[in-house]
């Protein structure tokens, strides 16, 4: 493992830092993610702060290797029963390190729990059941940011902390052509899709209120994430690879003080394979590691609709730094369910390089999603390739101005990002009623893009020092309705 899970402890003022609950939003008035009449850090000095306070678990290195419990390492037996038989008794001896040792080990669902670090060591694979019987009884989850009961993630941890994933093994969610995936495209018989079919009822239990308890799938075809920390803190992921998997890699949901350090998330042909969503969580590094993904390589969220509404709860204190993208619908994404608000985004040091990743930078929202983003921060990222938009910037995503939740769009600094190649510089595209507002650009370059800039509702874009193609703009733009 990684030497840091142990040695490193939170000192007493981290720790009462860190003691604000991600359950409760932002007082009005207050500036997000701060503590109600504290002078705190702003911009880049937050990003730093943020760093030093997001700290490792504290958990016990006393080993429990999986074989000693019955596990197979030539992957004939299935180990699930043994798997959790050590962390079992790891959590009866006050917390410790399960080790999978080298090997090829066959598993269905794995439930961590406090005080538990599952080390995947080198040479070891971890191979996930395609049986979606493996991953029942139902468990809480979010999915596409509502509120139910579905199968449980493949790794999945409720209501814990101090928890750790590691080593420099790999753990395959098999997900294939035939098993997962194509649930997103299954005909129901009537001309339509089984999972789009669940996902509207899920979709209008949400808006009628439904209680989540009674939001049961206990036979559906909504994809697993693979990997889900709800309502939990004090989470690492270090070393590991992912690979192959259902849906959403790594998903933190109403989380608090998580780190994903080298890892890397290697998904890049299932449908919305993105790498790493906070949803509705603070204080998280996402650092060191390597995407290359068949849906947005890091998604921003806190829930859809009526759902992330009722629960209120935003993602805030996001900091992303020295990681490399390769495919990707987007590098950096916020939204599209953002219903909870998004505060204090950072993202620096990245470098984004391949044509088939369709943006950098991408903010998506619409009426019906609502929800506020602000104060987000883009600086010294490279970007040699790109396909689509270095900058997107979108109310108008799936259903547009349909709805009666506008959303807000603020506050938007970006510094010495550097691209070559797509369609578009900036591509931003706001409401009337509500213009994406206080856009700074300042000593870039966006060179060889077919369009430079398409803009429409747009108040105090600020250009300073920034050249795209061939043409130098230091100026503010004001932009209405398009032509």
């Amino acid at each position: 493992m990684s030497s840091t899970v142990l040695t490193r402890t939170l000192t007493a003022a981290l720790g009462a830092a860190l003691a604000m609950s991600v359950f409760t939003p932002p007082a009005a008035g207050d500036p997000p993610g701060h503590a109600p009449g504290q002078s705190e850090p702003q911009g880049w000095e937050l990003a730093d702060r943020i760093r030093k306070e997001v700290q490792p678990p504290r958990i016990p290195q006393r080993p429990f290797d999986i074989t000693d419990y019955g596990a197979d390492p030539n992957g004939d037996r299935d180990s699930t029963d043994a798997i959790a038989d050590a962390i079992d008794a790891a959590a009866e001896k006050g917390g410790g390190k399960v080790v999978v040792p080298e090997g090829e080990f066959h598993t269905g669902a794995i439930r961590l729990r406090s005080n538990i670090e599952l080390h995947v060591s080198d040479g070891a694979t971890v191979r996930f059941s395609q049986d979606p019987a493996d991953y029942l009884p139902a468990v809480k989850t979010r999915w596409e940011g509502v509120e139910l009961y579905n199968y449980s993630s493949f790794i999945y941890a409720h209501d814990v902390e101090d928890v750790a994933i590691t080593g420099g093994g790999t753990l395959d969610g098999q997900a294939d052509d035939e098993h997962w995936w194509p649930w997103k495209e299954e005909p129901n018989g009537d001309g339509g899709v089984i999972e789009t079919e669940h996902r509207d009822q899920l979709f209008r239990w949400a808006a009628e209120g439904t209680p989540v308890e009674q939001r049961r799938f206990d036979d559906s075809k909504l994809r697993p994430n693979f990997v889900q920390f709800y309502e939990s803190e004090n989470i690492l992921l270090e070393d590991v690879t992912l690979t192959n998997s259902p849906m959403w890699m790594i998903h933190p949901v109403l989380s608090e003080n998580v780190t994903v350090d080298n890892v890397t998330l290697d998904s890049p042909v299932g449908p919305n394979s993105d790498g790493v969503n906070p949803e509705s969580s603070r204080n998280v590094v996402i650092k060191n590691s390597s995407f290359d993904n068949g849906d947005d390589c890091i998604a921003i969220k806190s829930g859809r609709n009526e759902d992330g509404r009722r629960i209120g709860v935003p993602s805030e204190n996001i900091v992303i730094h020295d990681n490399t993208m390769a495919d990707g619908h987007g590098g950096v994404t916020i939204g599209s369910e953002m219903s909870g608000d998004v505060y204090n985004v950072f993202a620096e040091d990245n470098v984004m390089d391949s044509e088939n990743l369709d943006r950098a930078l991408r903010i998506k929202t619409n009426s019906v999603r609502g929800g506020t983003v602000e104060q987000v921060y883009f600086r010294d990222n490279d970007i040699p390739q790109i396909g689509g938009e270095v900058i997107r910037i979108n109310f108008q995503y799936e259903e547009g101005d349909a709805g009666e939740h506008t959303p807000t769009v603020r506050d938007i600094r970006i510094e010495n990002v550097h691209s070559t190649g797509g369609e578009f510089g900036l591509y931003l595209l706001g409401y009337e009623q509500s213009p994406i507002s206080d856009v700074t650009i300042r000593d870039s370059t966006f060179a060889d893009v077919d369009s430079p800039m398409e803009l429409e509702h747009v108040d105090n874009l600020r250009l300073e020092n920034v050249d795209i193609n061939d043409e130098h703009y230091d100026e503010v733009i004001d932009a209405g309705a398009a032509d």
